[in-house]
């Protein structure tokens, strides 16, 4: 990303340039054709009479906010806690199972639901 920031900005740092030197000969031209249209030929003046031309303005890059990280997600790895977790459920159904008050059906229900999760 910060690649791509930097040669948007460099583009427009070229493009800022390229137009003020344009617009400064378009303004020379037409300050010539507006003198050649008087009829009087105009002349060039000594070079000791040029002004100096004003600096061009310094661009400033504009402040953006920076990009939003991405957001990695990231499941955990059963831990052993959890893996305890589940077996202690798994042999208190077996137990329930085993004593009648669950039918195998209900039981495999159970088992999934735990697996599963």
């Amino acid at each position: 990303m910060p690649g791509l920031v930097r040669g948007v900005a460099r583009t427009a740092v070229v493009a800022g340039t390229a137009t003020a030197v344009s617009n400064r000969v378009s303004r020379r031209q037409a300050n010539r054709w507006a003198g050649d249209e008087q009829g009087a030929p105009q002349e060039a003046p000594p070079p000791q009479q040029y002004q100096q031309a004003p600096p061009p303005p310094q661009y400033q890059q504009p402040q953006y906010a920076p990009a939003p990280q991405p957001v990695m997600v990231v499941e955990a790895a059963p831990t052993e806690v959890d893996m305890d977790a589940k077996l202690a459920q798994l042999q208190q159904l077996a137990m329930l199972k085993s004593q009648g008050i669950l039918s195998e059906a209900e039981f495999e229900e159970q088992k999934k639901k735990i697996l599963g999760s």
